[in-house]
């Protein structure tokens, strides 16, 4: 028998009730209504579970971006450190610095302190030195007050040359342009003599630095008398030390300012007569108030000099020497004086043969570059 046969007779033989067939049906419906929640329930979980992994996802995300923030703040705390390390070492260094600084200016300041007790020495010299007209020949500029110099230069020349000073720098101008001149001396002879500039070396600064010296003494206010006696009456006045005096070295007279200078050999000497001041000497047998003052040594401190052409003064070398020096030099003289070759008046000239060596004086080179 098949199954479809047993079934057959199954169902033929056992009839449900109706009881059993709603029981059925409701435990269906039950069924489906549970269904229907498990259905819910698992959209809800689905729902939740894709909530759950997008909250996941932004959580990994937001992980991710504080740990690169936290990266990100690390590396700046670090290079924070670094420059605060870097400030700190460079603040050191300045301190440092600044200590160096503050013993050089500790150091200076000592210096400063030392020259402002000399400059204070030195005033109280300078308001016990005898008075001297001075006239200033100089100017006054935006920088400092300057003392126009007048300086004294020697200019050895050489054989064989000539120096020519005239009154008009245009006509030095034109013969050193002109430079080979041909001068007829006569007879069928002649010379040629080139003409060259003439520098000088001239002082454009002078700084000089003076001390009291301890060994000199300057002497004011003195009688009218002839210099010799008056410098013995002098020098045996301050050699006794009755009178405060010693040993003399030198007795000299300054006639510029009229005054005398005694040099003692010893060093403790002019001190104690400066202090004084006032001394009377015995000069033909009357007592004359004569008054002692501190001698101030000069040192060049600082000295620039600067190389200046003479606008008036024109040298001429290759002076053969063919005949007797004032005639050759009326020559030569006479040729540069005339303006048909290219001269012009003549201030100064000095010919210096050939085989002597002389020297020309300079005086006067102001700083105009004006030769005297």
């Amino acid at each position: 028998m098949s199954s479809d046969e047993d079934f057959s007779l199954v169902t033929d033989d056992i009839k449900p009730s109706k009881d059993s067939l709603e029981e059925t049906k409701a435990l269906i419906a039950n069924y489906k209504k549970k269904y229907a929640q498990l259905v819910q329930e698992q959209r809800e979980l689905a729902t939740s579970r894709d909530d759950q992994r997008e909250m996941t996802q932004k959580f990994k995300q937001r992980s991710v971006k504080l740990v690169q923030e936290l990266k990100e703040d690390q590396r700046l705390y670090e290079e924070n450190i670094a420059n605060e390390k870097t400030k700190v070492i460079s603040m050191q260094q300045e301190e440092s610095e600044l200590m160096k600084e503050i013993l050089k200016v500790q150091e200076a300041l000592k210096g400063e302190e030392a020259q402002n007790d000399h400059l204070k020495q030195q005033a109280n010299v300078f308001t016990g030195v005898p008075e001297r007209l001075v006239v200033f020949r100089g100017s006054t500029g935006s920088e400092a007050d300057t003392f126009e110099m007048k300086p004294h230069i020697v200019y050895p020349m050489e054989g064989g040359t000539v120096l020519v000073t005239f009154e008009e720098e245009v006509v030095a101008s034109k013969v050193l342009d002109m430079k080979k001149h041909r001068v007829e001396l006569g007879s069928e002879c002649s010379i040629t003599a080139e003409a060259r500039p003439v520098q000088l070396m001239l002082p454009r600064l002078v700084e000089l630095d003076s001390e009291v010296s301890p060994q000199h003494i300057l002497i004011s206010n003195l009688p009218k008398l002839e210099t010799d006696m008056l410098l013995n009456k002098l020098e045996i006045h301050f050699s006794k030390r009755k009178h405060g005096g010693g040993e003399v070295d030198n007795c000299e007279m300054l006639h510029d300012s009229e005054t005398v200078v005694i040099t003692f050999v010893e060093k403790d000497i002019a001190r104690g007569l400066t202090d004084k001041e006032h001394h009377e000497v015995k000069i033909q047998q009357k007592m004359h108030k004569v008054r002692v003052t501190p001698f101030l040594n000069g040192k060049i401190t600082n000295l620039r000099t600067e190389m200046t052409v003479c606008r008036r003064t024109v040298l001429l070398t290759g002076i053969p020497d063919v005949m007797e020096r004032e005639t050759l030099q009326d020559l030569l003289e006479i040729h540069f004086q005339k303006s048909t070759n290219g001269g012009g008046e003549i201030e100064a000239f000095l010919y210096n043969p050939l085989g002597q060596h002389i020297s020309a004086v300079f005086e006067g080179v102001s700083t105009e570059r004006e030769e005297e």
